[in-house]
């Protein structure tokens, strides 16, 4: 069975390598309390196998990634900013689903010991208004997708 703590750290490595920025899991991260960041909850698994052997050797796990962008805390009466959070998104989708169009391998291979990713995909992407939620008066708006991975041992 494939262990989803190390799932977990791929995503949330991958992440903020690839964007440069905290990700915090299912909190505020503790590197950085001031947006911009990430928020990354584990949202759903299921596992299942080959029919007759019932192994639950393979497993499928959902994570939201939580697009958060906020006011410059040097700038008085700013506020989040949409482009900054669209941003976020679409590096967040590109940092998963991206491939290198040379030689269709992912952009960032998912490097758990013990398994071999099947497939990924964007399961949703949602908010209050197209894609992303505000928070008026915290001057924050945030931006929801959620990712399935797919994974059979390597």
């Amino acid at each position: 069975m494939i262990e989803k703590r190390l799932v977990t750290d791929w995503v949330e490595t991958t992440l903020s390598t690839a964007a440069a920025m905290p990700v915090g899991r299912g909190r505020v991260p503790t590197t950085s309390s001031v947006p911009p960041y990430y928020l990354l909850y584990s949202v759903d698994t299921r596992v299942g196998g080959a029919p007759l052997a019932d192994m639950s050797e393979d497993g499928s796990f959902v994570y939201q990634i939580t697009s958060v962008s906020g006011p410059d805390p040097n700038v008085p009466q700013s506020t989040a900013d949409l482009d900054q959070l669209e941003w976020m998104a679409d590096k967040a989708r590109a940092t998963f689903l991206g491939r290198n169009p040379s030689t269709g391998l992912w952009s960032y291979p998912l490097t758990v010991a013990g398994a071999s990713c099947m497939t990924r995909s964007l399961e949703v992407e949602w908010g209050g208004q197209p894609g992303g939620t505000s928070e008026q008066e915290a001057a924050i708006m945030t931006y929801v997708q959620r990712f399935r991975f797919d994974l059979t041992p390597a």
